[in-house]
């Protein structure tokens, strides 16, 4: 660029962020409660700081100026001033460099020093006294960027919701051990993109992919300090930056090449985002953004007792989406991701924390209100973990219609009745018909319920058959962290064994669990690696395993074990997208008749009778069989009989009526089996596996 000027030019309080517009860039930055931001222009290299400008206006609590001549790639931070007053919120130091929470691209690595925090560590005063130490050498940077891509045809898939199989994966360790690929391109978005990996999602059926965090994060110090580290990602710096760790050559375009390939793969993109809290931690942690900017604005604080940060995250501090600024900030956010990288939906971390407001959790709070208004994201996927750790923080079915939502009681529920608890056949049939208890109200439908029997944090569906403790002793917590209930079960060896019967045991209730959730009405998610029986080691809170414990091995995969599984998992999705009434889009109650005497939803006992009070309540029985009928385009009725054996023992199971022809599509205990037709209406359910039998009532013949 040509010489700095002596001063910035005015510039524009819109739009927040850096923009440059070929002949300069506009900065423009919120805080409400500083009396000054200085801008801060680095070398190419990020190290030396080369000139500082006072941001001339001040508009609407938005700080802006205009540097002409500057051009995309320029390194900047911004110092901001103000009243050092914790006791009031306030944490304004000028000494501290501090990241544009617009930035969307971030230079250089966090490097851990007392000088990133605000105060003297080692004071006794702690955060109330002052540190006068430059951060800038340690801090990373933002980057102006002036990205151009052609998108030329892509467009959304728009998957229906009924239709939509989520498989749910972390970037990085789905592709660090492919050895098909390129060592730098291992575990970066280069991956993704590439053919074997998208084929590897076609052949198992899947039409939406869930990515953990990919925005930038901070690793954390302690962590670090027993040689671990953030691998999930939940600790956001930025959030208009991808992780520069997840791009093979610093270019944002391969994020979105990779969607535009997932998208002509018929594969939606879905961003697992952290708007909940950021990676400054409590009152006691770093000036990094958001606190040098504007504590008492961006952050909850404890009312008459501002000094300390409201904890509703469990990391240390909320983000106060009740302010409208940052309130905008998440939207901005949102849609930025949404236009500029075409993704198709989000699953919000901690969603209910994103629905609170001074009084507590409410669906028609502010963030829920301005999201379900927008546009722009009214219009994609949106999807809650309905829970967090503040008051009253589990919230499942509480969610404003539009949002899907984690459940919990499903994946509990499913793994209770398949380990063969008592009286779980009641809980178990309400999550098959897709949770009606829990969703069904105001118009939501079936799909609202996202269900799974295992997601990334927890066990492996095969940790869940193969453990009854959690062994997270690797995680340097003496095996404290992670959930102690897992409803798991080791079936007499804890952890890897040579006994074929326990073996046995564990393949058939994988395939069993696996079936379940792809033959339940809602929307089935899959975790990545359980198609082929990814294990942990027993560890079910992996967030700082960036290894071999948490990485997908792809050698597994290839074996016989590996492929048999994703085979029958591939096998038992197609039947899923094949048979509309597997994935039906409205309750089913049993009041509904395709034809006279056949209603769309019906539960029987093993001997093809009609549930009746006193079977529900027996807390003894646990098969159980259910029977969906639906009326076809051409008049004809198509009936679906899942017959569930949890028990150790093979049943014979009599089918219910009607008396027709019946398919075999699946057996879960013999995956390889092809479809047959039976030959009476009495056939042997294998222990812990489950039958998906097919009767068509053809149509009347004029």
């Amino acid at each position: 660029m040509a010489p700095f000027p002596d001063r910035l030019e005015p510039g524009a309080p819109s739009p927040l962020g850096a923009t440059w517009d070929g002949l300069g860039t506009n900065f423009a930055v919120f805080s409400g409660n500083a009396t000054r931001i200085d801008l801060c222009i680095f070398d190419p290299a990020g190290r030396r700081e080369v000139a500082r400008y006072v941001l001339p206006e001040y508009t609407d609590e938005i700080w802006h100026g205009y540097l002409p001549g500057s051009r995309g790639g320029l390194i900047y931070g911004y110092r901001a001033y103000g009243p050092y007053e914790p006791q009031r919120g306030h944490r304004f130091n000028p000494n501290k460099l501090l990241l544009d929470p617009y930035a969307r691209r971030i230079a250089g690595d966090l490097r851990s020093s007392d000088a990133l925090f605000g105060y003297r560590v080692n004071s006794p005063r702690a955060d109330l006294s002052f540190d006068r130490r430059d951060s800038a050498p340690g801090m990373v940077k933002a980057v102006v960027t002036a990205d151009a891509f052609h998108w030329g045809d892509d467009r959304p898939p728009n998957i229906p919701w009924s239709d939509l199989v989520i498989y749910e994966a972390h970037l990085r360790g789905m592709t660090m051990l492919r050895q098909d690929l390129r060592p730098r391109e291992r575990g970066t978005f280069a991956a993704l993109a590439e053919p074997s990996v998208i084929d590897h999602l076609r052949r198992l059926g899947i039409n939406a992919i869930e990515l953990l965090p990919i925005h930038a994060f901070v690793q954390d110090q302690y962590l670090l300090k027993k040689e671990l580290r953030n691998y999930w990602g939940y600790n956001t710096l930025g959030f208009f930056a991808i992780e520069p760790r997840y791009l093979s050559d610093g270019s944002a375009e391969e994020m979105r090449i990779a969607v535009r390939r997932l998208h002509a793969a018929g594969i939606e993109v879905i961003l697992d985002v952290v708007y909940n809290h950021t990676a400054e931690g409590s009152e006691l942690g770093p000036t990094l953004s958001f606190r040098g900017l504007d504590n008492a604005s961006y952050y909850r604080l404890v009312p008459e007792n501002e000094r300390h940060n409201i904890n509703d995250t469990g990391t240390g501090n909320t983000f106060n989406l009740s302010h409208p600024r940052v309130l905008q900030l998440v939207m901005d956010s949102l849609r930025y991701w949404v236009t500029a990288f075409h993704v198709d939906g989000f699953r919000f971390d901690l969603g209910v924390t994103l629905g609170r407001e001074g009084y507590g959790f409410d669906p028609g709070s502010g963030f829920f209100d301005a999201i379900l208004q927008d546009p722009v994201l009214s219009q994609v996927k949106l999807i809650s973990e309905p829970w967090d750790p503040g008051p009253g923080g589990y919230q499942l079915g509480a969610h404003p219609p539009r949002f899907a939502e984690w459940n919990d009681r499903y994946r509990d529920g499913l793994r209770r009745y398949w380990r063969g608890d008592e009286g779980e056949r009641s809980d178990f049939s309400a999550r098959l018909a897709g949770s009606a208890d829990i969703f069904g109200y105001r118009g939501r439908r079936p799909y609202a319920s996202i269900n799974f029997a295992a997601c990334h944090d927890g066990f492996t569906l095969r940790d869940t058959v193969s453990y009854a403790e959690r062994h997270n002793e690797g995680n340097g917590e003496d095996n404290n962290d992670g959930t102690a209930e897992n409803y798991s079960a080791n079936w007499g060896v804890e952890g890897p064994t040579d006994d074929p019967a326990i073996n046995e045991i564990r393949r058939r209730l994988q395939y069993a669990m696996l079936a379940t959730v792809m033959l339940s009405q809602g929307t089935p998610m899959l975790l990545g690696g359980d198609e082929f029986g990814r294990t942990q080691n027993g560890n079910n809170n992996a967030y700082c395993q960036d290894n071999e414990i948490s990485w997908f091995n792809w050698e597994q995969a290839d074996s016989e074990e590996g492929r048999a599984l994703s085979a029958f998992v591939g096998r038992v999705i197609a039947l899923r997208h094949r048979h509309p009434v597997l994935r039906w889009s409205q309750y089913l109650h049993g009041r509904d008749e395709p034809v006279p005497g056949l209603l769309d939803i019906q539960w029987f006992d093993q001997q093809g009778r009609q549930m009746t009070s006193d079977a529900w309540n027996n807390p003894q029985e646990r098969t159980l069989v259910l029977q969906r009928a639906s009326r076809e385009a051409d008049g004809g009725v198509t009936i679906l009989t899942c017959l569930f054996n949890p028990t150790p023992d093979d049943e014979s199971f009599t089918l219910p009526p009607p008396d027709l022809p019946t398919q075999v599509l699946i057996d879960s205990a013999s995956p390889k089996e092809p479809e047959r037709t039976l030959e009476n209406h009495t056939l042997l359910v294998k222990s812990r596996s489950v039958v998906l039998t097919r009767s068509v009532l053809e149509p009347e013949r004029k």
